[in-house]
């Protein structure tokens, strides 16, 4: 884990925030800022800084979050599809440096995108 990231702080519970889900290996709450109706952070729980980094070790994790996922978009009342975005290094618009995903639904056209 990273002292100074605000997603570790997060998982650590040095920041509130209620989750949606919670596993030994992944997190998931609501976005503080949210594009859409329904819009969920899915962040592991092991500091990844992003997917450009993630390695074959991290495969499993991964799958799990893709699925979660859908899983989670479903639990949330989406019954129309969804999005999921992962924003990688600041060329691809990633703010904060630890892996996560974005997981979007609800009636479009949504605020903004990622």
């Amino acid at each position: 884990m990273d002292e100074n990231c605000v997603f570790c702080r997060i998982v650590r519970g040095q920041i509130p925030s209620p989750r949606v889900y919670e596993d030994d290996q992944v997190i998931a709450i609501n976005d503080i800022n949210p594009a859409a109706p329904i819009h969920l952070l899915l962040v592991p729980k092991e500091h990844v800084e992003s997917l450009m980094t993630a390695g074959p070790q991290h495969e499993a994790l991964v799958g799990k979050m893709l699925l979660l996922a859908a899983r989670l978009a479903r639990e949330q009342g989406s019954d129309n599809g969804f999005r999921v975005v992962i924003n990688n290094g600041p060329g691809g618009g990633q703010e904060v440096f630890h892996l996560h995903m974005h997981v979007l639904a609800g009636p479009r056209p949504w605020k903004r995108t990622l």
